[in-house]
């Protein structure tokens, strides 16, 4: 086309022309200067969505007509058109684009991301827009750029599809372009708006009478023709089929099964996605040049008898079927070998290629078949991904992604998986229809996590979502803390199913000689709304988390690490370094949960326990020989010596009466801050010594327990150490210990006043004090109309004078007024963001989550306590 063929201006309005533009793709405006290309994004496109190169100009330059900036301005608007589409965003490139090379760079850049590159070209009269361009002050062009533009752009026209573009819309003229309008189509493979409950159905490989059997298990009613030929089924509550692909090839019935799915997908009743064995068979059937392999000259020779309108329907059928589906909002994604989450719902062949052939590592086994790339071990996305493709002997969740294919036609079996209920139902194979090239093992995923932990779910500054406490942010400095704990110290990662919150203290008392008070825990919870609270025992001991299992096998099978279990500090680290008395421990509780019928009523293989392991010198006896025992043996030697020297001064006339009494205060101050600390510290030998008490069941499998009311864990509790007290008849020595426990009514001041004086005789005969916890466990402040608030503290120390003492200092309560002005903020914010995370990993754990996604939080509440926090609180 030349200069002379150019479109003159137009006399009359056009008819309005509609052009589609898929709503997640690259659409690259083409036209010389003045065309109106700006003017068109503008009328067409949100602000946001269109990226233009003078824009990018200013933003470099300062000046938006500034030629000589513009390799800079074009780096800018490829960096910000690759993360738009990165994130899946519709993205406008506002350019003159009229040069292959500009164009091939912006085509490269869709491929990358794998969305569709569309072109809509603005096909205006140089003449038209020289005279725009003179009635613009700001952009004064030389003569020959519009003529120079306008001959590219007649050269460009014919090969846009050529280099890439998916879709090319050109609009001749002034009245096309002003009559134009965009209609945003959808991707064909996003059914977001399908929420199902859906049957997801594994490759089938023509074993009709198994797809019917298992379609008949879960609830449909199959429709047949004349012949008595499946032509449909239908479920009576609406769910949907979903088939992964491979439903031809090997099997005895290959033109059955295409028969009855596609008559279902016809009706409305299933969706199909392509495997690889239909894609070849469509190519053959089309005629093209295939390798006649892997069971194609079975589905040939069955289709051979056939009518030749069921082959072309079954070609049309095999042909329109698209690479993969995302359904349910997103949270769902069928496809037949599987789809990394960067690929879910992208358009372009490689998108195709994975999700019809996964990857594979370039090598080949001793049977000569490719070996797949393990992408299900490093899935990280929230969308659950059901597949087929390798066979495996047995369906199982990995990382939330699900392989069906359980070699039905080797000898199998047929599965579905029921979503959202996440139920595997399946039917035996009737007999062996092909003999399998290796034995039905798996290089697909198996029932388990290979790597359940990686560096990237871990490292730099993480947001983690919570049920409870909504976004929680962890700084990269903390991460870094939290991840040198956890390589260096922390035990096997698969077994840290949680970690235990900070605890917050009761609030400041301002009662003569008390810096904390059971009173204003009790009017704190009142004015949260809590009513009910329950006073717990504070025991001489250290915070435990105990994992443990009801044989050496039931670990294995949840958390992939065999073993009786372990226990852990709320730092992630194992709470003895000696591994037979840590079984033995596992042991006694074990025995008791199985005596006290804990198992079998919660239907689990396995308990996790909050629990206080006792004495304190058993984890901390370093830290009494350091700290503690350092200084009252330092003030039992030095204060004598000081009080016998004030006595002999005195006795010569001198007036140090007062200096006298304040340092045989002192010396008290000191005998009672040895007597405090060493009621924590007992010797041990083996179990003899040790005492465990539990006061609360965290989970069990499939249940998160530590959202149950209070009471109900210690009545569990109590028969747990009711059954260990009947057991140890049998090794002499009683392990669990009783904690306890006193409802207090925060309304009424008889029971506030019990509550106050049970903490006194606590703390009165040596002890730490109590925790005083919502009855309910869970609970929220209430705004208005009725609507939850935040979390109320899930439990606050409140700690005795003496034991106060350990914590601040032999002589703390001569500085009680400084220590008063204690900020509490951070300690308690922090204890509700660590008992929000701590759920979360509970609630992954109990829904059956791949464990990176329990760790997720698990790992945060480490990191977290990293925080700059005053540790006396």
């Amino acid at each position: 086309m030349t200069d002379d063929a150019a479109p003159k201006p137009d006399q009359e309005p056009a008819a309005p022309r509609r052009l589609p533009v898929t709503d997640v793709s690259l659409v690259v405006l083409i036209g010389t200067s003045g065309a109106g290309k700006s003017t068109f994004a503008r009328r067409h496109f949100l602000p946001t969505q269109v990226v233009s190169s003078d824009f990018c100009r200013g933003l470099v330059a300062d000046d938006e007509n500034d030629q000589s900036a513009s390799a800079e301005a074009f780096d800018v608007l490829h960096y910000i058109v690759g993360k738009r589409l990165a994130a899946g965003r519709l993205t406008v490139v506002d350019a003159t684009n009229v040069q292959p090379e500009a164009r091939r760079q912006l085509v490269a850049i869709a491929r990358e991301h794998d969305v569709l590159p569309i072109a809509i070209v603005l096909d205006v009269p140089p003449g038209v827009c020289a005279e725009r361009n003179r009635s613009r002050p700001d952009r004064q062009l030389p003569a020959h750029v519009i003529p120079r533009q306008n001959r590219e752009l007649r050269r460009s026209l014919r090969g846009l599809e050529r280099e890439g573009f998916r879709k090319v819309h050109v609009l001749r003229g002034e009245a096309e372009v002003a009559a134009a309008e965009i209609e945003l189509e959808k991707r064909y493979n996003d059914l977001r708006h399908l929420t199902g409950p859906f049957d997801i159905v594994g490759d089938i490989h023509g074993c009709r009478s198994e797809l019917e059997t298992l379609l008949t298990r879960l609830g449909y009613t199959l429709v047949r023709d004349e012949e008595g030929r499946p032509v449909d089924a239908a479920h009576p509550r609406g769910r949907t089929a979903v088939f992964v692909g491979d439903l031809v090839d090997r099997g005895p019935d290959t033109p059955g099964v295409l028969r009855l799915v596609m008559g279902m997908v016809a009706a409305g009743h299933a969706l199909c996605v392509p495997g690889n064995h239909e894609n070849k068979l469509g190519r053959a059937l089309d005629g093209k040049k295939v390798t006649v392999s892997h069971g194609l000259r079975e589905s040939l020779d069955q289709l051979a008898q056939e009518s030749d309108e069921f082959r072309a329907e079954a070609r049309a059928f095999m042909r329109g079927l698209v690479s993969h589906y995302v359904l349910d909002g997103g949270a769902l994604v069928v496809c037949h070998a599987g789809l990394p989450e960067k690929y879910h719902g992208r358009n372009s062949g490689r998108v195709r290629s994975h999700a019809l052939y996964g990857e594979t590592t370039g090598e080949t086994d001793e049977y000569g078949l490719p070996v797949r790339y393990p992408w299900a071990e490093e899935y990280r996305g929230r969308a659950l991904v059901v597949y087929g493709h390798t066979p495996v002997p047995t369906a199982g969740f990995v990382n939330n992604t699900i392989c069906l294919d359980t070699g039905c036609v080797f000898g199998g079996s047929l599965t579905a998986l029921r979503y959202p209920e996440r139920e595997l139902v399946g039917v035996e194979a009737e007999r062996e229809w092909y003999a399998p090239v290796r034995p039905l093992v798996t290089d697909a995923p198996g029932a388990r996590e290979g790597r359940p932990l990686d560096l990237a779910d871990v490292a730099g500054r993480r947001i983690v979502e919570t049920a409870l406490h909504g976004r929680i942010a962890v700084r990269e400095e903390n991460a870094a803390a939290a991840l040198e704990v956890m390589s260096r110290f922390a035990l096997d990662p698969r077994l840290l199913a949680y970690l235990p919150p900070t605890m917050a203290p009761t609030p400041t008392s301002r009662r003569d000689g008390y810096l904390e008070h059971p009173e204003d825990a009790f009017a704190a919870y009142r004015a949260d709304g809590v009513r009910h609270v329950l006073c717990e025992e504070k025991h001489m001991g250290s915070r435990a988390v105990l994992l443990v299992s009801r044989d050496d096998a039931a670990l294995e099978r949840r958390f992939g690490a065999a073993g009786p279990g372990a226990i852990w500090t709320r730092t992630g680290r194992a709470f003895l370094a000696d591994d037979g008395l840590t079984g033995a421990i596992l042991g006694r509780v074990r025995s008791a949960a199985e005596r006290a019928g804990l198992f079998e009523e919660l239907g689990t293989d396995w308990l996790l326990l909050d629990a206080e392991l006792m004495p304190w010198s058993l984890k901390a006896v370093e830290l009494l020989r350091r700290q503690y025992a350092a200084v009252g043996a330092a003030a039992g030697a030095a204060l004598p010596e000081v009080l016998s020297a004030l006595e002999r001064a005195a006795g010569r006339g001198l007036d140090l009466a007062e200096l006298t009494a304040r340092q045989r205060r002192r010396s008290a101050d000191a005998r009672a801050f040895t007597e405090a600390y060493r009621r924590y510290c007992w010797p041990t030998e083996g179990l003899s010594g040790i005492r465990l008490a539990p006061f609360q069941l965290l989970a069990a499998e499939g249940v998160n327990l530590a959202v149950r009311p209070h009471d109900e864990h210690l009545a569990r509790i109590d028969r747990l150490v009711d059954a260990d007290e009947a057991g140890s008849a049998e090794v002499g020595t009683q392990v669990l210990r009783r904690t306890g426990r006193l409802l207090v009514d925060t309304g009424d001041e008889a029971s506030v006043a019990a509550g106050t004086a049970w903490w006194e005789e606590l703390t009165g005969a040596g002890g730490e004090g109590m925790v005083v916890k919502p009855l309910a466990s869970l609970v929220r402040t209430v705004r208005g109309e009725g609507r939850p608030g935040g979390l109320v503290q899930p439990g606050v120390k409140v700690r005795g004078r003496e034991y106060l003492r350990i914590i601040y200092g032999p002589d703390y309560t001569e500085h009680l007024d400084r220590l008063r002005e204690r900020a509490l903020g951070h300690k308690r914010s922090l204890a509700l963001r660590e008992y929000a995370l701590g759920l979360e990993a509970l609630d992954r754990l109990a829904a059956g989550e791949p464990l990176w996604r329990v760790h997720e939080p698990v790992f945060a509440v480490l990191a977290l306590e990293s925080e700059p926090v005053d540790p006396r609180l």
